[in-house]
């Protein structure tokens, strides 16, 4: 079938400045803080894990209009069984690096805590998803999402995406509330728990997707009710709510607060659990995108004209979609070339600015290692190799006319 290229560009933008923002160096360094993270609450993390989301609901929902809905939940499900021997593969190679590489104990300890081989209570917990090194975190939440992602899909293709999206809700409200404390607690007591991020709360984010993919695989989106060039006040109302929440992240990062203002904001700007704060952030962000990239080369604003084409130049450059394309190998591989590049600092850091951003450079291009190899094996196979379905594009082409105003 056919897909997206843009949202393989989108995903090959997130694994990049995930990579920048997990990349540590002593005394920290400052090509990361060219970052749309600091200017914002929308991050990398939220922007992959919806598009994974919406992909699956793409995806899967037209192998199950296509093939049946049985084909389509054993291939969510075999996903889920590949993402699981990545992530635990990774927890495998970071273990047997650890005696090889005497000085981890202390430059790795903040990412693994008690996790080695000589704990085998904590091994036992992170091979059950339960105990999760920093930067793997994120691969346990998509085995749940895609272990529970079929009845959901299967709801969503019969129209009762409604239901769906009230029982996301009120998981995502449960954890606001703080009400799966207690089942935390009670699981930490028979094994050890370490997880940053809470999987009841971003799958918020994945099951979002899910259910517009899933609208998107039955052609029931009209993209031109949506984002209308007559009609731009909800990308004005995001806009405007992206500049307030922009304000509020340059005065934390810069300036130290009155403790009451502090405190009750980092309530509500929990990331871990997906506060409000980074909901309506992304929410709106990725509205206004969306509207811009559709709707901003038919408008009269030579500003938004000129954006548009940025953005979707940006996003279609062909080692990002490289990138997003085989996605899981080149997230599971920057998770190792992290680690390792950790080492490197320490054992022969501190490095000068220069050479800091030569590392980051390099290893952005190291990315692409996984990907060019899947590629390379791809193209040997006849038949191999994506395909874009005009039915899918986002926006049309510069020679189609703008949709005349809807009244």
């Amino acid at each position: 079938m056919g897909r997206l290229t843009i949202l393989d560009g989108l995903r090959g933008y997130f694994l990049v400045f995930m990579f920048l923002n997990h990349l540590t160096f002593t005394g920290g360094y400052l090509l990361v803080k060219i970052n749309h993270d600091e200017l914002g609450f929308v991050e990398g993390a939220q922007g992959f894990v919806f598009l994974s989301g919406l992909l699956a609901g793409l995806v899967h929902g037209q192998r199950a209009l296509r093939r049946g809905f049985g084909p389509a939940a054993s291939a969510m499900w075999n996903r889920a069984a590949e993402i699981y021997a990545y992530a635990l593969g990774c927890v495998l190679i970071i273990l047997a690096l650890q005696p090889l590489l005497p000085g981890s104990q202390l430059y790795w300890r903040h990412w693994l805590g008690d996790l080695n081989f000589g704990r085998a209570r904590h091994v036992a917990a992170s091979a059950l998803l339960l105990y999760q090194p920093d930067y793997l975190d994120i691969l346990p939440q998509y085995i749940v999402y895609l272990l529970v992602a079929p009845p959901l899909l299967w709801l969503c293709l019969r129209g009762r995406w409604a239901w769906v999206a009230a029982g996301c809700i009120a998981l995502w409200l449960a954890v606001q509330l703080g009400a799966h404390l207690p089942v935390a607690a009670a699981l930490d007591r028979l094994l050890p728990l370490r997880a940053y991020f809470n999987v009841l709360a971003w799958q918020l984010v994945f099951m979002a997707g899910l259910m517009i993919g899933a609208a998107m695989a039955q052609g029931r989106i009209d993209w031109d009710r949506l984002f209308r060039r007559d009609r731009p006040e909800l990308a004005i109302v995001a806009a405007v709510l992206l500049l307030f929440f922009a304000v509020w992240r340059i005065l934390f990062n810069n300036f130290a607060l009155p403790e009451p203002i502090a405190a009750r904001f980092q309530v509500l700007a929990n990331r871990g659990e997906f506060g409000i704060v980074y909901l309506l952030n992304f929410a709106a962000a990725a509205y206004a995108m969306t509207w811009v990239i559709r709707v901003g080369p038919a408008t009269t604003s030579a500003l938004l004209r000129r954006l548009a084409g940025l953005l979707s130049s940006l996003f279609n450059l062909s080692f990002l979609r490289l990138l997003g394309r085989h996605s899981l190998q080149v997230y599971a591989w920057h998770v190792i070339v992290v680690y390792l590049l950790r080492a490197v600092d320490h054992d022969w850091g501190p490095f000068d600015e220069v050479t800091k951003t030569l590392i980051a450079v390099t290893g952005i291009a190291l990315l692409a290692i996984p990907a060019l190899l899947l590629e390379r094996l791809s193209a040997a196979r006849p038949g191999a190799g994506p395909g874009v379905s005009p039915a899918l594009k986002l926006r049309a082409t510069p020679s189609s006319p703008p949709s005349p105003p809807r009244r």
